[in-house]
């Protein structure tokens, strides 16, 4: 495993590119598979039981102002995945590698994975920790730590640390839009935004870099 990451930045530097790691439906189910029990389950279940125990409109659980929510959600996706496929060619050259799909079907298969995964982070760290801990204490509070964790837990799946600050580009400004929108608390907005946003910097975003031959040399 060593001697294989040595090869992959050996070649990365001589090459000035990165090395990319084509990726088949089969690969991606198998680590989609342990996410959603490790990491989605649990956090849906932590959500829930806040909503049963007194359904607080905080948690952000309904549409909220819907005109208001889908004119910062429906741009906001479009913004932040071309913004998130920007950072990705610039972090890919001096990571190394990068992970793109080999076909539509595996790309297609990680975008509807996304589409589970942004309101169910956005649930808990927005909903749950932000609203929630704002409600208790003032709203600024629980932005700011709503924030700090939802940036700093993408260390723990072993992302680089230049990838990890690059997650605060979208951490930050759904956390503002959560807090900001007018109209009751709401996770359409910010988790469209956030769908946006992963698309960009994984899977659909990579490979369409990779159609347009934008990841064959350094930015």
């Amino acid at each position: 495993m060593r001697d294989d990451r040595l090869q992959v930045a050996a070649k990365a530097a001589t090459t000035r590119s990165a090395v990319l790691v084509p990726t088949a439906a089969p690969d991606s189910l198998a680590w989609m598979r342990p996410d959603l029990r490790v990491r989605l389950l649990p956090f849906t279940a932590a959500v829930l039981v806040a909503w049963l125990v007194g359904h607080p409109a905080w948690l952000g659980l309904g549409p909220g102002l819907l005109p208001a929510q889908l004119a910062f959600g429906l741009p906001g996706a479009v913004v932040f995945f071309a913004a998130a496929c920007a950072a990705q060619r610039a972090l890919t050259p001096r990571r190394g590698s990068l992970k793109v799909p080999a076909s539509p079907a595996d790309a297609g298969l990680q975008a509807a994975y996304y589409l589970l995964n942004a309101p169910v982070e956005e649930a808990f760290f927005r909903g749950l920790v932000q609203g929630g801990l704002g409600a208790a204490t003032v709203p600024a509070l629980g932005l700011a730590v709503g924030a700090v964790l939802y940036v700093l837990y993408h260390r723990l799946g072993g992302w680089a640390w230049a990838d990890v600050l690059a997650t605060s580009l979208v951490g930050v400004p759904v956390a503002l839009g959560f807090w900001l929108l007018p109209g009751p608390p709401s996770l359409l907005g910010v988790s469209l935004v956030h769908f946006g946003a992963t698309c960009g910097f994984l899977g659909p975003g990579p490979w369409l870099l990779r159609r347009l031959h934008l990841l064959e040399r350094s930015p």
